[in-house]
């Protein structure tokens, strides 16, 4: 496994996803192309938050449910709060999903 899947479901994965699927739909590139593009997605995706992304946050809150499986973790938190250098954000309910950086550098 080169990278998770995660990002396809942000707003920027989901246009691409779109985009792509329009592009399929249209004869304009093959199924394989667009099943590339999504790969290179989720590696580049992954690749650029670890080595541009320098903030750190730290949050707490209510632990509602969590979940391991297939070593990715799943984390629902409520009444979380979030901190960050200059920033605290109160958030009502949060999902936060983590996997094993290890898996990811294969």
């Amino acid at each position: 496994m080169g990278s998770y899947e995660l990002y396809r479901k942000s707003s920027i994965g989901m246009s691409l996803t779109d985009a792509l699927d329009e592009l399929v739909t249209n004869g304009t590139i093959s199924p394989l192309l667009a099943v590339k593009v999504l790969m290179q997605f989720d590696k580049s995706m992954n690749e650029a938050l670890q080595q541009r992304v320098k903030s750190k946050t730290t949050f707490k809150g209510h632990l509602h449910t969590y979940r391991f499986c297939d070593n990715v973790w799943t984390f629902i938190l409520e009444n979380a709060l979030f901190k960050t250098d200059n920033e605290i954000q109160h958030v009502d309910r949060v999902k936060i999903v983590a996997c094993d950086a290890k898996i990811i550098s294969r």
